[in-house]
């Protein structure tokens, strides 16, 4: 039977020494369809193993519900990892951070507020171990001691940093887990990493786990510490930060390809086994991105490229080549011949660019009630989007004004409304600019407030928080009490609003067409709503979406959504995979919250993912 073991000094694979030199891969941030592409690239580089994290609600959207099909089909990645003869390590949770939504904590779980998070607390462990016991036997079955790639599985993440719990309580929660992952069969090596920073180590491991460090430099110094605090046994990098993620409103972050190489260099040439993360960063399809709060409200960009070895779109970077070369000098690679021939990506250029006309449009305010997931609920008080039951995405709250109510202001937003009177768009409450208040114009009318999570809180003391307008809600003469509300279900927003983006295409047609008899020219703004065109390329071939002149919204291409775009930057272009893209009749469809200049998106030749720091 194949074992791993963790020995006096070293991992030990079938009684023999390895040194674990591993990527970051995020089935999750990938097209399915490219999963075996990424991890080729993995082992070509020089990799031996593929790390990736599981988001708990990601494969548990909803209470009930456990899915394990498609984009969450973790066997299959697993089984992908194995047949490139590569390894896995494991690390589910059930806290990842990750900068995903909730750093994968299930919002369903949390809204109920007596339920104990990341501690030792009945209701919490309970749903813990309902969760692995759905996800641990396909990992279990794969495991090295069964003949699969899985060498170990991780207990938490980083527990060092979150909490103030006495010492025994941590231990207690953390040896609950430990239990929990030992009752799904799980019989190989468990581990715990926490930043290279003695408090941390201390506070977030057991004496009877092995001990691992997250850092991105000094491996000298680094490593040290942790074997103060992991005195046997081999020691490993967890998490080797060879760059960093973006937040919407800052600058896109890079991390020089000499200086990381150059660190890994050391790592390894000290006996360290390693994690890069990222091996390669992808993509926060979707409504799945998280955000960050230290004070101000920073949400996490659509893409995750993270600086990575291999780009969002799958290409070799300088800092593949770099990193290779220094592998090379202590582990075996992959042959130049090989290289050469499986480490091309398809070309950016290979998709022609194109410019498309977003001619059929639905206004906001009358797209609403087709997305609503049922009918307004009426309550006493303002709800937060929790009470509602929507765990990610848009809900729409509904009042009536009185002609004196002159200003609007909340307690909180969490995380942005657009505010509109009759329809009519009057202005923006926003989290992150500590923006809680806006001028009604001096009339009564029907307040509607569009309210947008952008993402919950992936790290820190705000992680499980509610969404939503958080109250009291006032105006300049009295407080508002009285409200409608309801959750939308704008990821299916292309199939809801077929028939009204149908008939919107009708309208403009045939009012283009007199227009050209008149001599008047068709284009001109676009007002917020929603949008759609249809185009053509070269089908399988990746795209890059750039919205210049739009303001902020989401984006589909042909019913799958890419995540949201934000004039605000860093990120200029939203990557769409080559497996959604068809030859004829492709459909892009935006959700513009407020207003573009032009009716124009443009597919271009390669990312721009915003300004550096340099």
């Amino acid at each position: 039977m194949p074992t791993f073991d963790i020995g006096p000094d070293d991992f030990l694979l079938d009684g023999e020494r390895m040194q674990v030199v591993s990527g970051a891969l995020h089935y999750f941030r990938v097209h399915p369809d490219q999963w075996a592409d990424r991890i080729r690239k993995a082992r070509l580089m020089g990799l031996n193993t593929i790390e990736t994290y599981v988001p708990w609600n990601f494969h548990a959207p909803e209470p009930g519900v456990f899915d394990l099909d498609g984009r969450r089909d973790l066997g299959r990645f697993l089984d992908l990892v194995a047949a490139e003869g590569l390894h896995a390590i494991v690390r589910p949770g059930p806290y990842i951070c990750a900068e995903w939504d909730g750093g994968g904590l299930p919002a369903w779980l949390l809204a109920d507020r007596t339920v104990g998070v990341r501690r030792h607390e009945p209701r919490f462990l309970d749903a813990i171990g309902k969760y692995y016991a759905s996800l641990l036997p396909l990992v279990a079955e794969r495991q090295v001691t069964r003949g699969g790639p899985v060498l170990m599985v991780q207990v938490e993440n980083e527990y060092g940093a979150y909490g103030d719990d006495p010492l025994p309580e941590r231990q207690k929660y953390l040896r609950a887990l430990v239990d929990l992952v030992r009752g799904q069969d799980i019989e190989v090596p468990l581990f715990t990493c926490d930043q290279a920073n003695d408090e941390m180590l201390e506070r977030g491991g057991l004496p009877e786990l092995h001990k691992t460090a997250t850092f991105g430099s000094r491996t000298t110094e680094r490593f040290e510490v942790l074997r103060r605090h992991q005195p046997t046994g081999p020691l490993m990098c967890m998490e080797f930060w060879n760059g960093w993620f973006d937040s919407w409103g800052l600058e896109h972050h890079l991390a020089p390809a000499e200086a990381n190489a150059a660190d890994l260099d050391d790592l390894l040439a000290a006996g360290g086994s390693v994690n890069l993360y990222m091996f390669h960063g992808g993509t926060n399809f979707g409504l799945t991105s998280g955000a960050n709060d230290k004070g101000i409200y920073r949400p996490i960009a659509t893409s995750y490229d993270y600086d990575a070895p291999l780009a969002e779109d799958g290409t070799p970077t300088a800092k593949y080549w770099a990193m290779r070369d220094v592998i090379a000098r202590h582990l075996p690679v992959a042959s130049a011949d090989e290289l050469s021939a499986g480490a091309e990506s398809v070309a950016a250029g290979s998709a022609p660019e194109l410019d498309v006309e977003l001619t059929s449009h639905v206004p906001l305010a009358d797209v609403l009630p087709d997305l609503l997931r049922e009918e307004l609920h009426t309550y006493s008080h303002v709800p937060t989007t929790d009470d509602l039951e929507l765990w990610s995405g848009f809900a729409v709250y509904r009042t009536d004004l009185r002609a004196d109510d002159a200003v609007l202001s909340v307690a909180e937003v969490r995380d942005r409304a657009v505010v509109l009177v009759d329809g009519e768009q009057v202005g923006v409450l926003d989290r992150g600019s500590h923006t809680f208040a806006v001028a009604l114009p001096a009339r009564a009318g029907e307040l509607t407030l569009l309210v947008e999570d952008q993402g919950r809180v992936n790290y820190g003391r705000r992680i499980g928080e509610p969404k939503g307008i958080i109250g009291p809600v006032r105006t300049a003469v009295r407080t508002l009490d009285e409200w409608s509300a309801g959750a939308l279900r704008v990821e299916d927003a292309p199939a809801l609003l077929r028939a009204a983006l149908d008939a919107a295409e009708a309208a403009a047609s045939a009012a283009s067409a007199t227009a050209a008899q008149g001599g008047t020219p068709s284009g001109g703004a676009a007002v917020a709503g929603v949008h759609r065109s249809t185009f053509d390329s070269v089908a399988g071939a990746d795209h890059f979406l750039r919205l210049d002149g739009w303001t902020k919204g989401l984006a589909w291409v042909n019913g799958e959504l890419l995540g949201r775009y934000w004039s605000l930057g860093p990120t200029h272009t939203l990557y769409v995979p080559g497996p959604l893209v068809r030859a004829t009749g492709n459909e892009l469809v935006l959700l513009e919250l407020h207003g573009a200049a032009s009716r124009r998106a443009s597919f271009v030749s390669g990312p721009d993912l915003g300004v550096t720091e340099q």
